[in-house]
């Protein structure tokens, strides 16, 4: 079998043959990050992450507090409005 080195392993009971088949979206995405411009967006993601992670642990960003859209869009603007305030104070000092 010219595929032996890829299925066929030693003292297994089957021979199997797999080949991935990737879609034109997966592809499209390996080639955009490989670019330059996701790099450079790669190397920014943790600044963003780590404000996610504060939103999220310290400020109730994780679970609704309240049911429905409106509630959740408010308790939303209330946290970001508190951690923006909290930034604001700290460039003031």
């Amino acid at each position: 079998c010219p595929f032996k080195e890829g299925c066929y392993k030693e003292g297994a009971k089957n021979k199997t043959y797999s080949m991935k088949i990737k879609s034109g979206e997966h592809t499209e995405q390996m080639a955009f990050q490989e670019s330059e411009y996701f790099k450079e967006k790669a190397k920014e993601r943790y600044k963003i992450e780590a404000k996610n992670s504060e939103l999220k642990h310290r400020h109730g960003y994780d679970v609704a507090s309240s049911s429905g859209l409106v509630g959740m869009e408010l308790q939303g603007a209330m946290a970001i409005f508190t951690v923006n305030i909290k930034r604001i104070l700290k460039l003031i000092k």
